[in-house]
């Protein structure tokens, strides 16, 4: 029997397990292809709104007794909106499987929506606004996706603006919910020591029950266009972040821009780590990652450092970019390979990752992919593949660049300047 098995239910909702042998926990998750891109402008942060609803009361338990229920016996129980999906999860032993089946299928069936609750969680998403707005290192990166994805719900945030959830109303957030968390958009995953038919018997009867209506809605893909914003702030640093435009996930170059993120700011051995703050002190914190979605994606660099420090920060981490395509060694090329596989079989030793990963290979490419094939595509990729993708992707002229502090066009380099 594979490991890996999924069941379609008639309704259309999947469910797809992967059993591991000898692990102790399970992770059961409930996922809505659905998120912050969905929304339209007048409900903007309703995704991560019912997130913080769901765990407010539903017809047969109250909000301290679904906090109870996992923490009662070690689990975790835990919620996650993105911008093209959110999740429902709980992580517990084994033996406490058909506890959180229940608890999760009550939350997400029966939630009482009650206004008094609404009005109250409200208060907590506007402090939770507030936190980021006042943590800089975390606010750079929802200016950068505004102005990359300019124009598209891909770039808005999250959390939406404090305006829009304190004029939520439960009407809105009933007939979102109604048409986003139905059985086009819903599937499930789970991981660990369980069996697919023991997940089956707990969630079949329940799920199974869900009428099916509506189809998944046609999406703008989003344009990005390169440019640069400047936010001026009263703080002690610049925060910065550069990026350029990717492929989208499932494109076939995923594994060179996996590669090409880990060489340049993955780890403290990356080459921005090292140029921008082993050898120069400039920065404490320097790095990349990715942020690759159904249509499109990009990568994305950010620093913090002092104001005075911008224009030589920001145009190292520009040289960086032009400079990967032309001099990476076949050296550096075997050690991203191995960091990068190294990485992940680690992470899929819980069964919350695996869970985890379940999801996003259906969000992604509608099936599992095996880590055996994941080292076969990492291990493929020639230097010759890599210098040509970063040449590709990683040109000047396709940049987009966000910094907020003490900024003053003077202080950008000259790369930047003629995009401003």
């Amino acid at each position: 029997m594979p490991p890996v098995q999924k069941t379609v239910l008639s309704n259309g909702i999947s469910v797809i397990t992967e059993q591991m042998p000898g692990v102790e926990s399970c992770t059961l998750g409930i996922w809505v292809n659905a998120g912050s891109r969905n929304e339209s402008r007048s409900i903007n942060g309703v995704s991560h709104f019912i997130e913080h609803l769901l765990f407010k009361g539903t017809k047969k338990r109250t909000a301290l007794d679904i906090s109870r229920e996992i923490e009662s016996v070690g689990g975790v129980l835990n919620a996650f909106t993105g911008r093209e999906y959110t999740c429902f999860f709980a992580k517990i032993l084994n033996k406490d499987l058909p506890r959180a089946a229940d608890l999760l299928s009550d939350i997400f069936m029966n939630s009482k929506f009650d206004s008094k609750e609404m009005e109250k969680e409200k208060l907590v998403v506007l402090q939770e606004i507030k936190m980021v707005e006042d943590t800089p290192d975390d606010l750079i990166h929802d200016l950068y996706a505004e102005r990359f994805w300019h124009g598209n719900p891909l770039g808005w945030s999250i959390l939406g603006p404090a305006d829009t959830i304190k004029s939520m109303t439960r009407e809105k957030v009933l007939a979102y919910f109604k048409e986003k968390y139905a059985p086009h958009s819903v599937f499930i995953t789970a991981a660990g020591g369980l069996s697919h038919q023991k997940v089956l018997k707990l969630l079949k009867p329940i799920f199974g029950q869900m009428k099916s209506k509506g189809a998944p809605e046609a999406q703008l893909t989003p344009l990005s266009e390169p440019g640069v914003k400047l936010v001026k702030k009263e703080l002690e640093q610049v925060h910065m972040c550069l990026g350029v435009p990717l492929p989208p996930q499932s494109h076939p170059d995923r594994y060179k821009v996996y590669l090409i993120n880990t060489i340049l700011g993955s780890g403290m051995s990356s080459r921005l780590f090292q140029e921008v703050r082993e050898k120069r002190g400039l920065a404490y914190s320097v790095y990349t990652y990715l942020n690759l979605c159904k249509d499109a994606g990009t990568l994305v660099a950010y620093a913090g450092c002092n104001d005075a420090k911008f224009g030589e920060v920001s145009g190292l981490i520009m040289k960086e970019f032009e400079r990967l395509g032309k001099d990476v060694t076949e050296a550096e090329l075997r050690a991203a390979k191995e960091q990068l596989k190294g990485g992940m079989l680690l992470g899929l030793e819980t069964s919350e990752n695996r869970m985890m990963k379940l999801a996003r290979d259906q969000i992604y490419f509608g099936k599992p992919i095996t880590v055996r094939e994941i080292v076969k595509d990492i291990d493929k990729v020639t230097l010759k593949d890599l210098r040509k993708a970063a040449t590709e992707f990683l040109s000047p002229e396709r940049l987009t660049a966000v910094a907020m502090g003490k900024v003053s066009p003077r202080k950008l380099p000259s790369g930047l300047r003629k995009l401003a």
